[in-house]
Order: structure tokens, then C-alpha cells, then sequence
């Protein structure tokens, strides 16, 4: 067995207890699912995770990525190689291909608690075999001759990436420089240099297609003049998918980065030795909202991936802590003959785990609630539904709105609390490579960078989310948990704290509001806005994981009195929801003082002074 343990007592209970995802199990859609072919299926994950995927998982990091500059060739090592073939082979891929090329279908709650078991025990595994995911936006979005490319993706597992950054340009996508010129046969020639494209090259796929953002010949300045393109390393028979010549994309780099470090990624190149031929997707020119299709697969991607790994941190640091025997206990610690004890016994590792144990299952709750809205929007959208567009309207802005918080919340309370507590527990062997902690903490940290830093998602998540929206998701949020916070029972003084902590979110979001539409009659009130983007995110983020927690108590506390086998479970629930409401809610009424208070002198300091 690898360095991996998936807690998959605690995915069963989410996706069941919590979610109650039986219900929707054996109709519409899903009528050929029941929760016995579900458990099935997430039972041979965990064996395949904790087996074959996180087998290479060491050894990809030590050799990483084999990169020739002069062929523009990257390579794997054998080891990965295996893992990710006892992953295709093992036919997961079709759970995100098209139900039309032979896709599975099942709810995205249960897509995504088998990527937690994926992305925990090898995360570059997950994101290599994301050409699939990507073969939907061809299918989806493609002409009948663009289909095919998509059919040959899945059939012949072609890899993917998606090109948009640029050195000058970074985050900034509209100002790039990338450019498209329309040939006589219907095709583009594709110019331009990428940065941190991840998958841009290796040697697992006969083929790689790129999703490529670039600027037609013509087209306007800014976002809206951007469209996208398939762009193949190697041209193709659209039948028969047999490869011919070599296209004009090529890696021209290999970053060195300090984690993930058996994920390619490239600094690319287009047209530069020969045209990059590209096909238009769609044949439509509407870059940024095609290229967003996948940009919200890849968010929910990369949080589940942040999530996954702060659960295998804890569940290291758990073990870790009920074997190794250090000290006394505090009790007696000045009796010098008193026996050693565990490290568990101490207060402040026990304070240290439950901290790791309230934010990954509460934030795995929080990655299974959002794909159960999604679960709501495949159903809502099945002909013959009967919901009304106006439902599927809301249904989708709510999904919208987690996605920042699952994305940047996750990715930062999960990089921020395997530095701090994960590896902490082990102490000094923590900072070495006899654990796994200290790779966990290097692969981890690309998540709050990847598809735009937490920064960007706090941005997102207020203007596009909150103001955009005009409040409503985010509104309908607010309700729910009040709602429940009105239901008392045995965590009353709980529910209690809950509203409270709403009371200061909801002050919070309605300061920030207030001070944007001050904004247009001040222009410098905004940044009073700015200031404070990135800490509200994360203040919703602790309402809604204290929110969930908390209704996972509840469900505990009546199962907990017939329960048997389950007994330590259900009360380690109760145990955590009471403390992350006793212990890590409480920071938001400083967080409301905060932003309540925030000035502008910040943005008034010189450069020099900085």
C-alpha cells in the first residue's frame, strides 16, 4: 500500500447522510444507479487509489519530467506511466466523456468524491486524464467535423491542455498577444509563445490537443476579440484518427517548480518552426465563454485536488500521532518517572488534529454540497423535467457562487493548514522526505495559483458573483443557513453561534456592496473594496463549512444513540463541528471589524516606503 488512506466512512456519509443522494438514485437520469452500485464503485476507487495510483507517487516526484529542449519532448517515468494506465484501463475515463462516445453517466457528487480519491493519492494522474473532460467541450461545442476530433480524444486517449496564459500578459488574458489568421482551406495558423501550460507535453498520449486562446486577425482588443482554437501536436485523419506530420506547436521549456513536479509544465510555442494549424472551435468566435467551460471544470478540479490532499495530511498526522510515544502526559509531566505517552495525548496536538479534522471534512462537504447543485442542474435540464429555465437560471448561479469558494477557500485553508498543522504534528521528521507531508505541502501550494490566484477568485467572487447577481445567490445561502440555524435541538448553543457568525458575514458582504456603489461617485472607495475581497471569500467560506458541519452533528446526534460499530464516528463529528464553531468561528466578528474599519492610507503609501 502507498502513502495514501481515503476516508471513504466520510465520503459515504456526505454523499447519504447529509446529502441525501439516495433520492435522486434510480430515477430521471440516474434510474440505472442505486447506492449499492454507487458504494461498489467507490469501494474499487479506494483499493485502485490507494494501490496503484499512489504507487509512483514518490517516485514521479523525485525523477519528475524527462524534457529534451531540442525535440521539445517531454517524458515520464515508467512508474507514473503504470499508475496512470491502471487508471484508463481501469475504464474511469468514462465518467467524463460524452454519454454519446461511451460515457457514463452519474451525478457529479458521485464524479467528484471519486476525483477526491484520485487527486489525494496522485493528483497529476487526474490532470493528465483530463482530455477527457475537455473531449465535452469539442462534442458540445464543436461542428459535426469538430465531433470527431472529440470522438478520437476519448477513443484514442488523446491528451489536453488549455493555452491562455502568456509571459507579458499573466492573469491579464485579454491582453494577449497570441495571434490566428484564417487560411483559404477553413483552417487557422495559430502564433505565439504560453507560459505554465500544464499537460503541454509527454509522452503518455500518441496525441495532445490544445486549447488555444488567441487573437483572430481582425479581431477587437480585450477579452472580446479572443477566440479558441483545437490545436494538435500531430495533424490527423478525421476518420480514422491516424497521425501524419508534425504540427507547429512545440514545448520550448520545462518550468522547475517546487511541487507537482511529475505534471509538465511547458512554456509552448506556436508557428515559430512551421504553421500551428488550428481548427475554430464551433466556427464562432466566443473564445473566453467556450474556454470558461472548462475553466470551471478546472476550479472544481483544483480545490477537490487541495481538499483531497489536506484529508491524506491528516489522516497521515493521525496515525502519526497515535504511535509516537514523546513526553509525559501534561497531568504529570514533572514526574520524571511518570510513562511516556503518545503524542495524541498532548492538548495542543489533539487542538492541532481536530483543527485538520473540522476543515477537511467540512470542506469535503463543502466540494459534495456544490456538486450536488450541479446534480440538481443535470436533472433540471433531463427532457421532461418540467423545471422552468427561471430554476435552472438560479440553480446554476449558486453553483457559480460556491465555485470560487471551493476553488480559493479550499485551495488556501488546505495549503495554509498542511504547512501549519499536517506537517507540525511530526515535528522535525515532517520537514523530511521519510513522510509524505513534506510533498504534500509542495504539491498543494500550486492549487491556490492555479486558474487564478486567491486573489482573483476573491475578485470573481464578489463582483461577477455577489454584485453582478445582484445578491441573489448568495441571498438564497444566507437563508438556508438562518433557516437552520432557527431549528435548535441539542445544538441549540451551536445554532446560535451560527447565526451569529451569519449576522457578521452578512455585515461583511452588505459593507462591501455599500462602498462599490460608493465607488461611483468616489472612485477611490474601491479600494476599500479590494482591500477586502480576498478575506470576504474566506469568511463565507466559514460560514458555509460551520453551516454544513454543524448539520452533520445533527444527523449525529440521532444516529449516535442506536448506533454500534459507528460510535466513535458519529461522536468525532459532533466533536468537530463543536469546536470549529467554538474555535474558528469567532474570528469572523474580527473580520467584520476589520473590513468595517478599513481606510485608504494603505494606497496612499509611497512605493519607496514599501
Amino acid at each position: 500500500m502507498g502513502h495514501y488512506l481515503a476516508n471513504l466512512r466520510d465520503i459515504e456519509f456526505c454523499l447519504f447522510d447529509l446529502l441525501e443522494r439516495e433520492k435522486i438514485l434510480g430515477t430521471s437520469i440516474y434510474k440505472d444507479l442505486d447506492r449499492e452500485t454507487v458504494m461498489g464503485m467507490l469501494q474499487e476507487v479506494r483499493r485502485l487509489a490507494e494501490n496503484d495510483l499512489a504507487a509512483s507517487f514518490v517516485e514521479g516526484d523525485r525523477l519528475g519530467v524527462d524534457f529534451n529542449p531540442a525535440t521539445g519532448e517531454a517524458k515520464l517515468p515508467e512508474s507514473f506511466k503504470n499508475s496512470y494506465r491502471a487508471y484508463m484501463d481501469g475504464e474511469w475515463w468514462r465518467i467524463d466523456a460524452p454519454v454519446e462516445l461511451g460515457g457514463t453517466v452519474i451525478p457529479a457528487s458521485l464524479r467528484w468524491a471519486i476525483a477526491e480519491m484520485v487527486l489525494g493519492s496522485n493528483p497529476a494522474i487526474h490532470i493528465y486524464a483530463s482530455g477527457i473532460a475537455f473531449a465535452n467541450v469539442a462534442y458540445y461545442l464543436g461542428t459535426d467535423e469538430q465531433k470527431k476530433i472529440a470522438k478520437l480524444m476519448v477513443e484514442r486517449d488523446w491528451g489536453s491542455s488549455m493555452m491562455l496564459t502568456e509571459p507579458d500578459a499573466g492573469s491579464d488574458v485579454g491582453a494577449g498577444r497570441s495571434r490566428a489568421v484564417k487560411q483559404s482551406d477553413g483552417t487557422w495558423h495559430v502564433t505565439g509563445t504560453k507560459r505554465f501550460i500544464t499537460s503541454g507535453d509527454s509522452d503518455l498520449n500518441e496525441n495532445i490537443v490544445h486549447f488555444v486562446l488567441a487573437r483572430r486577425e481582425g479581431g477587437g482588443p480585450g477579452t472580446k476579440g479572443l477566440s479558441l482554437f483545437l490545436v494538435p501536436k500531430f495533424m490527423f485523419d478525421f476518420d480514422s484518427g491516424k497521425l501524419g506530420k508534425r504540427n507547429g506547436v512545440y514545448a520550448t521549456k520545462l518550468e522547475h517548480k517546487m511541487g507537482l513536479n511529475v505534471s509538465s509544465t511547458c512554456e509552448m510555442n506556436l508557428g515559430e518552426k512551421e504553421p500551428a494549424v488550428g481548427y475554430l472551435l464551433g466556427e464562432v468566435h466566443d473564445g473566453i465563454a467556450q474556454m470558461f467551460k472548462i475553466i470551471e471544470f478546472a476550479r472544481m478540479m483544483v480545490g477537490t485536488k487541495a481538499i483531497a490532499t489536506l484529508s491524506a495530511g491528516y489522516q497521515q498526522a493521525l496515525a502519526y500521532a497515535k504511535t509516537r510515544v514523546q513526553g509525559g502526559d501534561m497531568k504529570v509531566m514533572n514526574n520524571k518517572v511518570s510513562p511516556r505517552v503518545t503524542i495524541i495525548h498532548h492538548p495542543d496536538v489533539r487542538r492541532s488534529l481536530m483543527v485538520q479534522k473540522a476543515y477537511s471534512e467540512g470542506m469535503r462537504a463543502l466540494v459534495l454540497y456544490t456538486a450536488s447543485i450541479q446534480d440538481s442542474v443535470k436533472i433540471a435540464r433531463a427532457e421532461g423535467s418540467g423545471v422552468g429555465e427561471d430554476e435552472i437560471n438560479d440553480l446554476e448561479a449558486i453553483n457559480d457562487l460556491l465555485l470560487p469558494i471551493v476553488k480559493g477557500y479550499g485551495s488556501e485553508k488546505s495549503w495554509t493548514l498542511l504547512g501549519t498543522e499536517s506537517l507540525q504534528t511530526f515535528g522535525g521528521s515532517g520537514f523530511t522526505q521519510d513522510w509524505p507531508l513534506e510533498q504534500y505541502v509542495r504539491d498543494a501550494k500550486i492549487d491556490t495559483l492555479y486558474e487564478g490566484t486567491t486573489a482573483i477568485q476573491g475578485l470573481d467572487f464578489f463582483f461577477r458573483k455577489i454584485v453582478k447577481d445582484n445578491g441573489q445567490a448568495i441571498n438564497y445561502l444566507a437563508e438556508q443557513i438562518a433557516a437552520f440555524a432557527q431549528t435548535g435541538g441539542v445544538h441549540s448553543a451551536e445554532k446560535a453561534a451560527l447565526q451569529k457568525g451569519l449576522d457578521d458575514v452578512n455585515s461583511i458582504v452588505e459593507t462591501l456592496v455599500g462602498r462599490a456603489i460608493a465607488s461611483l461617485q468616489k472612485e477611490e472607495e474601491i479600494y476599500k473594496v479590494g482591500l477586502n475581497t480576498s478575506r470576504a471569500l474566506m469568511a463565507v467560506g466559514d460560514i458555509i463549512t460551520a453551516w454544513l458541519l454543524l448539520r452533520q452533528a445533527d444527523i449525529a446526534a440521532e444516529k449516535l444513540p442506536t448506533a454500534t460499530k459507528d460510535r466513535d464516528f458519529y461522536t468525532g463529528k459532533i466533536a468537530a463541528a463543536k469546536f470549529f464553531i467554538g474555535n474558528c468561528l469567532p474570528h469572523l466578528a474580527a473580520d467584520r471589524a476589520i473590513i468595517e474599519a478599513t481606510e485608504n492610507s494603505i494606497m496612499e503609501v509611497s512605493e519607496g516606503a514599501f
